[in-house]
């Protein structure tokens, strides 16, 4: 088996469970979040030493400054960022792309999913849309009007996007690798 399989079948406990408590709360806990940055980099370090570890850490710090910014527009919680950094760290700086294109992709088709399903309320979204593309729209008579951000409705559970854009980019990855090896 390949080591990718390998990483994904050991992340996928942790994905599941880290799915279940930002589904169920919309939190994430450190010690679930952080422990698995910290076992990621160990694992890294004991399969390549030195080398692997920046490759995790390195791969870590890119996943983690994408949801920087939204972070600081209070757009992404604490909790993704540090999951997102976590699994970065177990991924390594070059599937890091992959890694976000297939996160961004789950949670646009998650997001989609719960509007469409009446489990995700699109009243910040529209805010955020008019305030950036309509000069004439009164920003704060809007956003009295919007729910209060502690209502579940409001906001998505972006670990859940997170575990499955890992699932994914492992998955691409050993499909690919099967795929050129039979070629």
């Amino acid at each position: 088996m390949s080591r990718s399989l390998y990483l994904i079948l050991a992340l996928t406990p942790w994905l599941v469970v880290l799915c279940w408590h930002d589904w169920k709360w919309r939190r994430l806990p450190n010690l679930l979040t952080l422990g698995m940055a910290g076992v990621a980099l160990a694992w890294r370090f004991g399969f390549g030493y030195l080398p692997l570890l920046a490759d995790g850490a390195l791969g870590g710090l890119a996943a983690g400054l994408f949801l920087l910014i939204p972070f600081l527009l209070r757009g992404a919680g604490g909790g993704d960022v540090k999951m997102l950094f976590a699994v970065g760290c177990a991924c390594g700086l070059a599937r890091v792309p992959m890694l976000l294109f297939c996160t961004s992709f789950a949670g646009f088709v998650m997001a989609i999913a719960m509007l469409i399903a009446g489990k995700a309320d699109s009243s910040r979204l529209k805010h955020w849309v008019r305030c950036v593309f309509d000069w004439r729209y009164d920003r704060k008579a809007g956003r009295e009007k919007l729910p209060p951000k502690s209502d579940e409705r409001v906001r998505l559970p972006f670990g859940v996007a997170i575990a499955i854009g890992t699932w994914l980019t492992f998955l691409m990855e050993i499909w690919l690798r099967n795929g050129v090896a039979e070629s």
